[in-house]
């Protein structure tokens, strides 16, 4: 059986990634900050039969990311990580020159620290996989510059050169940086909340991350309106 840990996974792109992959007989390992419904969700997804473990914590802390990586060990090991844990830096998005000092450090602790971290934890077992991969989610903030968007958007630019480096560095992995592009979920609606546009639901979107399991192309960063039409 494969198994995989996923962060942030009690809603929005965590938790339909993890439904997904459950649906194919994986076992997951899930984090989130938040006990109750991380709980709620690893009892929805042991009805496709599937083991589940939930480990609530912040990513941020060493100590939960041995956790996570710890129970994954007791489900057989590590053939997929997902660094999708997000700190916007502030709730809404500010400029650049109203962005707090202490939130642009959280963005950078959970969206880059943490996710190198859990790496770095998790990669005896993602070496020992045969088919170890790592997903890293993106943001079209890391690329573009979009105003109130530039410390949300500089942590996700760090992100993704931490994943081509790792790409390089470690040749027997597959490590690839996602963009999901824009989706409904709770993290965009605390970004920017008075925007309430139509958007894709993280369902919509979890067929581009399944395409990338499926077809394991070469490390590096990809899109997910690419991957949904077809191409790369």
């Amino acid at each position: 059986m494969s198994v995989a840990i996923i962060t942030g996974a009690s809603k929005g792109l965590g938790r339909a990634l993890a439904e997904a992959l459950a649906s194919r007989g994986w076992d997951l390992v899930l984090d989130a900050r938040t006990a109750e419904v991380l709980q709620e969700t690893a009892a929805g997804l042991r009805s496709y039969g599937t083991r589940v473990k939930a480990v609530p914590g912040d990513v941020t802390d060493a100590g939960h990311r041995s956790e996570l990586v710890a129970a994954a060990w007791q489900l057989g090991g590590v053939d997929l990580l997902v660094s999708n844990a997000s700190a916007l830096g502030s709730e809404p998005l500010v400029r650049l020159d109203e962005l707090p000092l202490e939130g642009l450090r959280r963005a950078l602790e959970v969206n880059v620290v943490a996710a190198l971290g859990l790496v770095q934890e998790a990669l005896p077992l993602l070496r020992a996989s045969g088919t170890g991969a790592v997903i890293t989610v993106s943001s079209d903030a890391a690329a573009e510059a979009y105003e109130t968007w530039g410390g949300y958007g500089a942590s996700k630019a760090a992100l993704d050169h931490l994943a081509a480096v790792l790409g390089e560095e470690q040749p027997d992995l597959r490590i690839w940086a996602v963009d999901p592009g824009d989706m409904a979920t709770d993290l965009y609606a605390a970004a920017v909340p008075d925007d309430d546009g139509p958007r894709p639901t993280p369902a919509g979107v979890v067929p581009a991350f399944l395409r990338l399991l499926d077809e394991r192309p070469a490390s590096g960063r990809y899109g997910a309106p690419s991957l949904l039409e077809g191409r790369r």
